[in-house]
């Protein structure tokens, strides 16, 4: 029989498409968990699920033991964290308190951040970026790549545990963002390829959504093509990711990779990134991944 995890007191700042599904999964597991979002409506229905509504960062902070970020951009990471209502004016102070953010942001802001936190407060931090999208944090089933000290690393698992199937120690601060770059170029490729391989078997007159089912256990097979390849057969753009989140990380491995180290070439990431800037153009930011299906009509939305 699997043991349940402890009942945490948990703050979720940002509760869109992926941090909404990260609170759920935390009081389906029994957490206690308190939610701030600048966008009311999203709080309003997150307290419609059981979580406590916070007015500010700070307040739901002060609530809480751990505090999840879920956010867009480092910019943003920083504003909750260090403006005048963010993380660090959480009364009263507690050093003990563990910052985790599930963001993906880049590695050297992560660091930058997370120093100027524990200067400020004490406070531990963790890089948490993850792969499964919202779908799979709902089943507790995240890829989680983390960043930090050990000690820290291994007590956010008392959260972590119900979140993930997989969480592992990269290093210290700002390896588990270096790991998602890694992984958002991987998976980049992995999705045109998929829209491309679609395309070609509708071409062929192949049922494209028997293809993950045909591929099974071969070379060509990934998680990619079993989760999105029925998913652009059948033109089904419900949200579970946004393009334009996926051109924000390809922008940040392209920076990375001509950092002060390198440069480093880098082939595919520069061909998938300007893929993704065409969708962007083409005003399909917003969608979801699957909407790369569109390339092959002109972009057009019919």
């Amino acid at each position: 029989m699997t043991s349940q995890p402890a009942r945490q007191r948990v703050a979720v700042i940002g509760v869109g498409i992926m941090g909404s599904a990260i609170a759920r999964r935390l009081l389906e597991c029994g957490h206690a968990v308190c939610v701030f979002d600048l966008d009311s409506a999203r709080v309003a229905e997150m307290a419609r699920h059981g979580a406590r509504a916070a007015g500010s960062a700070a307040a739901a902070a002060a609530a809480s033991d751990f505090v999840i970020t879920s956010l867009n951009s480092a910019a943003v990471v920083e504003r909750a964290l260090f403006g005048e209502t963010g993380v660090a004016a959480a009364e009263p102070a507690d050093s003990r308190r563990l910052l985790i953010d599930m963001s993906s942001i880049d590695p050297v802001s992560t660091r930058r951040l997370a120093q100027s936190l524990r200067e400020r407060t004490g406070m531990g931090f963790v890089d948490a970026p993850l792969s499964g999208g919202a779908p799979k944090a709902l089943l507790g089933q995240l890829t989680v790549m983390a960043g930090g000290s050990e000690d820290d690393v291994a007590r956010a698992r008392a959260v972590m545990d119900s979140l993930c199937a997989n969480y592992t120690r990269m290093g210290e601060s700002g390896a588990g963002q270096t790991t998602k770059l890694v992984n958002q170029l991987l998976c980049a490729i992995g999705f045109q390829a998929v829209a491309e391989a679609v395309r070609l078997a509708e071409a062929g007159g192949v049922d494209a959504s028997k293809l993950h089912a045909a591929l099974a256990g071969g070379r060509a097979d990934s998680q990619i093509l079993r989760e999105f390849g029925p998913k652009m057969a059948a033109r089904d753009f419900t949200p579970t990711g946004r393009i334009d989140n996926m051109l924000k990380d390809l922008e940040a491995v392209q920076a990375f990779a001509q950092g002060e180290r390198l440069p480093l070439p880098l082939p595919l990431a520069g061909a998938v990134s300007e893929l993704h800037r065409a969708f962007v153009a083409a005003g399909l930011g917003a969608e979801d991944t699957a909407a790369m299906m569109r390339q092959f009509n002109g972009y057009a939305r019919d």
